[in-house]
């Protein structure tokens, strides 16, 4: 005898979410195209650092906005979860373009601290300035979203390190003007790539984490099993697992195995103790698993799982 216990994980939040990712993106866009004519017109580095961050912010906001879209599809007997697991992909792919950039701006950065590049302090300001109020804009867009969901969390996180890398080419355009130190914009550079990498690098994990069905974050299954093993009725647990479907939506399920003298419980004995099952995992664990399934095994049928090897 099994039963489910869930709280549906409402795709109300990604109506809204898409209408944040398509103001952001617009004005990213818009920047992108400012900043490589900037950085065309200067000869600046961490402009063109800043942009090609752009790009990757422009790129990711669109993977954003697909995995929006596609989590606001409806279920089917196919995909039973429909796309909630869009926003994770999502993720992945936007901390690893992130990472890539990272790497291409660290290999020209140092090239450049051993052969310094003339750069034009002004347009190199000016757009820098011009980078900032829109990253200011784009985050007062998103910040409103940026915690329901992974995917916005990532599209957040990437707008949040540019507008740090457009105060990085500030900075380092007042120094060329005030002091003309030739790398300036190299070192503006440098610290572009390294606010980016570990924030990206802790996304990228996070994502992988739920996309090879890590137990979630936060949830210990040893606690688990404790909580079930103290009802009554219950012998033995087997075959727990608990998984990250998409944000909110956390996944519990377990075999339990009946003391011997509840062999031939009644059918109505048995739904009173997986209601007791249910309260307790809700009653404990309460905002950390959204969708529980158990499976009652009596003594004489212990249902073990499978597993091809």
């Amino acid at each position: 005898m099994s039963a489910h216990s869930h709280s549906e994980a409402g795709h109300s939040h990604a109506s809204a979410s898409r209408g944040r990712l398509t103001g952001a993106l617009i004005v990213t866009a818009l920047v992108l195209v400012a900043e490589v004519v900037g950085a065309i017109i200067s000869g600046s580095l961490a402009l063109l650092a800043d942009a090609g961050h752009m790009l990757v912010d422009s790129t990711g906001l669109v993977i954003a906005l697909i995995a929006a879209h596609l989590m606001a599809r409806p279920r089917s007997r196919q995909r039973t979860w429909g796309f909630v697991r869009a926003e994770v992909v999502a993720a992945a792919l936007q901390s690893l373009l992130l990472l890539v950039i990272c790497v291409t701006i660290l290999w020209e950065a140092i090239g450049r601290l051993t052969e310094p590049v003339e750069v034009q302090a002004g347009p190199m300001l000016t757009i820098g300035l011009v980078g900032l109020v829109a990253n200011l804009i784009s985050l007062w867009i998103l910040a409103g979203g940026r915690d329901s969901s992974l995917n916005m969390k990532a599209a957040f996180l990437e707008v949040l390190t540019d507008a740090l890398g457009s105060v990085a080419v500030i900075v380092a355009a007042i120094v060329l003007m005030t002091t003309g130190w030739p790398y300036a914009d190299s070192v503006a550079s440098l610290l572009i790539a390294a606010m980016i990498i570990p924030r990206s690098w802790h996304l990228l994990r996070q994502s992988v984490s739920i996309l090879m069905e890590n137990a979630p974050a936060g949830l210990d299954l040893s606690e688990v099993e404790q909580h079930l093993l103290r009802q009554d009725a219950v012998e033995s647990v087997h075959d727990l697992h608990a998984t990250t479907v998409g944000t909110g939506l956390v996944t519990l399920t377990a075999h339990v195995v009946l003391r011997p003298e509840m062999a031939n419980l009644p059918g109505a004995e048995q739904a009173r103790i997986l209601r007791g099952i249910q309260t307790c995992i809700k009653d404990h664990f309460a905002g950390k698993i959204n969708h529980l399934t158990v499976q009652i095994d009596t003594p004489g049928l212990n249902c073990s799982e499978v597993l091809a090897h």
